[in-house]
């Protein structure tokens, strides 16, 4: 049987795109993780759509990813396929003020499109890490925008197979969450829409921004980012601060002193550490302010 799976998903696409046993840690900005059984790079809607047949005609469970900026993959790794929309689905057009893009195109290389056209709007979205799929699942945003601010339009892959047009309003595009989301959709592409300006002046507000960033976020360590969602009324790493946690480590992961709202990878750190230095985290801001911290990373596979 597995032989048999195995044949009709190299029937789908060429062999170099279908990786075994392939580790995950090489693929999520985390660095940890164990390895996927199948790993494939899929180029539009129909491999997507022909891997999920396969998977659910075989009942192999799948997973999809983008740039994997916001996952948190368990050491024992991810049974069935993971299928990635990244570098093989990346495609950006300009036309006037309207940018579409491929799900798999990362978010920076959008802005960069963007300020070449003149186009402003999308500057936050600048030094986010993901893909504009895994954005739009989860209305990314930074420094004052979010993707809602841009999105015009969104083509999506259902779970039954059928392919949507969703314009803005129909996304449900909230904090950190949308309809793609919450109904499992698979975006395929996106169209965003921006306004002209001075060149100059969109490069100097992209520039600030990356000071900004590089000054007081952990850059120079494994993470996904910002680990907690902002609990209403309260900053996240000023809970955490509170709590006298910065700098608190387990193993190899460590809340950041740079920024305690950062859970880091500092020294080889496993899945299994960082899951419970953020139990811990959640725990002791629990007791120290009585706020409840969600985490805004993704946690998938085995641990």
């Amino acid at each position: 049987m597995v032989l048999d799976f195995e044949q009709r998903l190299a029937g789908l696409m060429d062999g170099e795109r279908i990786k075994k046993d392939e580790p995950m840690k090489k693929h999520v900005t985390f660095r940890v993780g164990g390895n996927a059984d199948y790993f494939v790079t899929v180029k539009n809607a129909d491999e997507i759509a022909a891997v999920i047949n396969l998977c659910k005609e075989e009942k192999v469970p799948y997973f999809i990813m983008g740039n994997g900026s916001n996952l948190l993959v368990g050491d024992k790794g991810i049974r069935g396929v993971v299928i990635q929309i990244a570098k093989d689905m990346n495609e950006i057009e300009v036309d006037g003020e309207t940018i579409t893009a491929m799900a798999g195109a990362l978010l920076s290389k959008i802005a960069g499109a963007a300020l070449n056209a003149g186009l402003t709007g999308l500057e936050f979205a600048s030094g986010i890490p993901g893909t504009l799929g895994g954005a739009v699942v989860m209305n990314a945003g930074a420094y004052g925008g979010e993707m809602k601010d841009v999105l015009d339009m969104v083509r999506v892959l259902t779970p039954e197979g059928e392919i949507l047009e969703l314009g803005k309003d129909a996304l449900k595009l909230g904090y950190r969450t949308s309809v793609v989301a919450e109904k499992n959709y698979i975006v395929l592409d996106a169209r965003i829409v921006l306004k002209k300006d001075d060149k100059e002046k969109i490069r100097e507000y992209m520039e600030d921004l990356k000071g900004r960033r590089t000054s007081k976020q952990p850059l120079e360590y494994p993470s996904a980012g910002s680990t907690f969602k902002r609990p209403e009324g309260y900053f996240a790493g000023k809970l955490i601060d509170d709590a006298g946690l910065r700098g608190f480590a387990l193993g190899g992961a460590q809340v950041s002193e740079k920024h305690c709202g950062f859970v880091i990878n500092k020294d080889n750190a496993t899945a299994l550490e960082i899951i419970k230095l953020i139990e811990e985290v959640q725990k002791r801001v629990k007791e120290n302010s009585g706020v409840a911290l969600e985490t805004e990373v993704k946690k998938v596979g085995e641990f």
